[in-house]
């Protein structure tokens, strides 16, 4: 990829460093490679509506390459968490501008992360309750509600009607996510949501053409990465995996077969990127990255914490062209400045996972020229990357 000078309007960071190059990334200028990963942290008011101070989180953290937002359900019947924010109603679009034209008066690039629950909802949390929807009828292992844990509910199987529906709904969710001011989406295909659902062998039982085969799996993922693609233009369309993952009780069981064709089937595109989860159980960059002549994030802190020195290594090594940094980010609002200046990052700190409410945790983490201390540890559960 060549390298080009970014629009930003901060000031320019010292050359050498790996992750301090600049990246072409299908045209959208990167000044580092950094991308700060999607995270939850259930800041948006009770219809899903993000506020302003959610706009003073993302613009703090504007100084990443590029950060991708907490997980948007692309349809009112995906949502996951209460407080999460949604991207269907003119309220919940006219707050996102908010958020994205502080992310780029500080001179930042944001996409939005697209993100079905699935199975992983609760009535409690779905506008007007109803059954969550999945490929199959098979619960999953935990759920949350503002009450907190709950029984999870045996999810309804959706029609093939309903399959394809889903897909053009993220086309439309695109649509919506550019009218908002983002600069090109990401579709969340890790971490036991929807797209993942399909594509694992223990939450896809079907035997009609989305499931069956590993070309069945593989259908409803392609399906909606080229509905969105169509609509925005796949160099604002990233997809994120997590081959192997079994957070939610996730299964899958050769997980090669699967993403190997998944990716033969979705490099004509040109998207934007792949977002690769290394997984113990899989060593998905080692086996993706050779079948992948896009660009390629890698992630390594799904099972064990980025560091500066694992992050450099990523994309000094080759594996990765970006890495993204989640956790970090939370106590590190200026991750990359850090980089630049050769300070540490604030190690994460709190052992109390809970999710957090408010500016506490969230808004008041000191940047390492700021002449301040944390004086408590802070809740992060729920901070976890997507």
């Amino acid at each position: 990829m060549t390298t080009t000078t970014t629009r930003t309007e901060t000031a320019a960071l010292p050359t050498g460093h790996p992750l301090l190059a600049s990246y072409d990334l299908s045209g959208l200028a990167l000044p580092n490679r950094v991308l700060m990963a999607p995270m939850t942290r259930l800041r948006a008011d009770a219809h899903g509506v993000p506020t302003p101070l959610m706009a003073e989180y993302y613009r703090q953290r504007a100084g990443a390459g590029l950060i991708v937002s907490e997980g948007i359900a692309p349809v009112a019947g995906g949502r996951i968490h209460p407080l999460q924010p949604g991207l269907d109603t003119a309220g919940q679009i006219d707050g996102w501008r908010t958020v994205t034209g502080a992310v780029h008066a500080a001179g930042g690039r944001i996409f939005a992360q697209l993100m079905h629950g699935g199975r992983n909802s609760h009535p409690a949390n779905l506008p007007g309750g109803g059954t969550p929807v999945a490929p199959s009828a098979v619960a999953a292992d935990r759920v949350h509600t503002l009450d907190g844990k709950a029984d999870p509910v045996v999810p309804r199987a959706l029609t093939e009607e309903e399959v394809r529906g889903l897909a053009e709904g993220h086309a439309e969710a695109a649509l919506r996510a550019v009218s908002a001011g983002f600069d090109g989406v990401e579709i969340h295909g890790a971490n036991s949501y929807l797209v993942h659902q399909f594509l694992a062998d223990g939450t896809n039982l079907r035997a009609d053409r989305y499931g069956g085969s590993v070309a069945g799996r593989i259908r409803f993922a392609v399906e909606a990465v080229e509905a969105a693609a169509g609509a925005i233009g796949a160099h604002r369309v990233g997809l994120r995996i997590s081959p192997g993952n079994t957070e939610g009780g996730m299964v899958e069981r050769d997980p090669a077969p699967v993403y190997h064709a998944l990716l033969a089937a979705l490099a004509p595109l040109g998207l934007a990127y792949l977002h690769v989860t290394d997984d113990p159980r899989y060593p998905a960059l080692d086996d993706l990255r050779p079948r992948w002549a896009g660009t390629l994030v890698g992630n390594t802190g799904e099972h064990a914490e980025t560091t500066q020195e694992s992050a450099t290594a990523l994309v000094a090594s080759g594996r990765a062209d970006l890495v993204s940094v989640g956790r970090p980010y939370i106590f590190n609002p200026d991750v990359v400045e850090r980089i630049a200046a050769g300070v540490a990052w604030t190690p994460i700190l709190g052992k109390d996972y809970h999710y957090g409410s408010g500016p506490h945790g969230y808004v008041d983490l000191p940047r390492h020229d700021a002449v301040a201390t944390l004086r408590s540890p802070v809740s992060t559960r729920g901070n976890i990357e997507e």
